[in-house]
C-alpha cells in the first residue's frame, strides 16, 4: 500500500511554529516510505478564509521546503460533499434538528442539574413530518447531526457505551467513548459543512493513508472512525504528536507574529532550521541540524515523539540556526552572499561563518574586511608601534602570526594586552572570527589607517 498523507491548514490565518511541526511530520513520513504529501487547503469557512493567507500559505511551505504538486482546495468540491450527504441522509445517518444555541444550552443545563451527561438528547430524531414541516415553515432551517453508532438499533434513542479503538502511531492504544457524546453537528443551518464531514469525504476520496495531526483531534477521531465505517471507507492510521507550549509551559499563542512562518523568515532564521526544530522538539533525538529533508526523515520514528507537550524555546532555535549555518560550504550560501552583496569567495565564507548566528550577520564582517569601520583605540601608542611594524604585503595566514610576534618583543606586551587592542582597532568589535583569516582580507592599508585611529 503506497503511503499518502495531507496536510490541511485553513487560510483564516497565517502559518505558525505549530502548525509547521504537523506538516513536517507528515512531509518527512511521505519523504521516508516514497508516498506522497497532499496539500489540502480547508476553506470552507468563507467568512474568514481570504486568497491572501492561502498564498501564503503556499508561499511558507515553499520557503520550508514543503513542496508538492498534490493540492486540493475544499471549496472546489462543494458539489461532492451534497452528493455524500444526500447519500447519508437517504440512510439516516444524517437527520434535522431545529433547536436554536439557546434552547440546547437551556437543555444541557437541566441534564447537568439532573446529573446527567451535557449531551444533545436526540429530541429531533421524535418529531413528526408534521412537525417539522411546521418548523419549517415558521422559517427554521435544521442543521444536521450525524448520528452515532451507540445504540442497540434504531428505535433505541438513549445512547450506551460505545468504544472505538485504534492503535495510535505516536499514543498507543486509544478508546473514545462514543456513547459519551453527543451526536456531532455535520451541516449548519445555513447549509455549510464542518470539517469533520469534509475531512472524511476528502480522506476517502485522496486515499489518505496515515494521518498524523495534534492531541487535540484525539477525540475527534472516534466519531471520524464512526463516520469512515459510515461511508463505507476504510480508517486510515492515525497519530497524534503534542502540542507545543511556551518555556513556561503555557499554550503558544497563535496571534504572536513572531512565531509564524512569515515572522520566522523575516528574523532571518533558515527553513532547514525551522523544520528541523519542528520535526526534533520533544523527541528524545537531540536537536540537532540537518541539511537536508531526505537527512531528517531517515531519522523520523514516532515512537520518540514524547506525549507531553514540547516546549518551544526560541535560544533554542538561535543556537540550532547558527550550527546549521556552521556547516554550510560556501557553494550552498554563494549566491544568497551574492544577492546580499558580499564577496570574498571560499576564503571569507569559510572563516566567518563560525561567528554568525543568521545568514544576514555576514554583511557585518564583510563590512569589516572591505568597507569602512571606526575602529576602537584602546592603547594610541601600542598601536602605533604595531603599525610601524606591520610587514608588506604579500599576506596570508601566516601573516598575523608573524605580526603579533614581532609586536611582542618590541613592545613586551602579551596574551590580552597585546590582542585585545589590536582586534578593536582592526575590526571594531570585541570578538569575531580568527585574525589570522581577516587581516589578510582588510589588507595593509586599510589595517594601516586602522591602526593609526582612522576611518578605514
Amino acid at each position: 500500500m503506497s503511503v499518502a498523507v495531507r496536510f490541511a491548514p485553513s487560510p483564516t490565518g497565517r502559518l505558525h511554529i505549530g502548525n509547521i511541526r504537523t506538516a513536517v511530520l507528515n512531509y518527512l513520513y511521505a519523504v521516508k516510505t516514497g508516498g506522497r504529501f497532499l496539500l489540502r487547503l480547508d476553506d470552507t469557512d468563507t467568512e474568514r478564509s481570504t486568497e491572501a493567507y492561502a498564498q501564503g500559505i503556499y508561499r511558507d511551505l515553499e520557503w520550508l521546503g514543503l513542496t508538492t504538486e498534490w493540492r486540493a482546495r475544499q471549496t472546489d468540491r462543494l458539489a461532492r460533499y451534497d452528493e455524500v450527504a444526500a447519500k447519508l441522509k437517504a440512510a439516516g445517518w444524517l437527520y434535522p434538528c431545529y433547536e436554536g444555541e439557546d434552547e440546547l444550552e437551556r437543555r444541557r443545563k437541566r441534564q447537568m442539574a439532573r446529573g446527567l451527561p451535557p449531551i444533545y438528547d436526540r429530541s429531533s430524531l421524535k418529531l413528526t413530518p408534521q412537525e417539522r414541516a411546521a418548523f419549517e415553515a415558521e422559517g427554521r432551517k435544521p442543521h444536521w447531526r450525524f448520528r452515532l453508532p451507540n445504540t442497540e438499533g434504531a428505535s433505541d434513542l438513549k445512547p450506551a457505551p460505545t468504544i472505538v479503538s485504534w492503535n495510535d502511531l505516536i499514543r498507543g492504544d486509544q478508546t473514545v467513548d462514543l456513547g459519551s457524546l453527543s451526536d456531532p453537528v455535520l451541516i449548519r443551518a445555513d447549509g455549510s459543512y464542518l470539517y469533520t464531514f469534509t475531512s472524511v469525504v476528502d480522506d476517502i476520496d485522496f486515499a489518505i493513508t496515515h494521518i498524523v495531526r495534534g492531541s487535540d483531534h484525539v477525540t475527534n477521531t472516534g466519531v471520524q472512525i464512526a463516520l469512515f465505517q459510515a461511508l463505507d471507507g476504510v480508517p486510515p492510521a492515525f497519530g497524534h504528536h503534542s502540542l507545543l507550549v511556551d518555556g513556561e509551559g503555557k499554550a503558544l499563542s497563535k496571534r504572536i507574529d513572531s512565531l509564524s512562518v512569515e515572522g520566522l523568515r523575516a528574523a532571518g532564521y533558515e527553513p532547514m532550521a525551522v523544520v528541523c526544530h519542528a520535526a526534533l522538539v520533544g523527541t528524545s533525538e537531540a536537536i540537532a541540524p540537518h541539511s537536508s529533508l531526505a537527512s531528517l526523515a531517515d531519522g523520523l520514528d514516532f515512537s520518540r515523539i514524547s506525549l507531553s507537550p514540547a516546549r518551544f524555546d526560541v535560544s533554542e532555535l538561535d543556537g540550532l540556526n547558527a550550527r546549521l549555518l556552521h556547516m554550510l560550504d560556501y557553494a550552498e550560501v554563494a549566491e544568497r552572499l551574492a544577492r546580499l552583496g558580499v564577496g570574498g569567495g571560499a576564503d571569507f565564507w569559510h572563516g566567518v561563518r563560525g561567528n554568525l548566528e543568521k545568514l544576514g550577520d555576514v554583511q557585518t564582517w564583510w563590512q569589516v574586511v572591505a568597507g569602512d569601520i571606526v575602529p576602537v583605540i584602546e592603547d594610541r601608542a601600542f598601536l602605533a608601534k604595531a603599525a610601524d611594524l606591520l610587514p608588506g604585503e604579500p599576506w596570508d595566514e601566516g601573516t598575523w602570526g608573524a605580526w603579533t610576534s614581532d609586536v611582542k618583543r618590541q613592545t613586551g606586551a602579551k596574551g590580552r594586552a597585546l590582542f585585545h587592542p589590536l582586534r578593536l582597532a582592526l575590526t571594531g568589535r570585541e570578538a569575531g572570527p580568527e585574525l589570522k583569516t581577516l587581516l589578510p582580507m582588510i589588507g595593509r592599508d586599510r589595517a594601516l589607517a586602522r591602526l593609526r585611529g582612522g576611518s578605514a
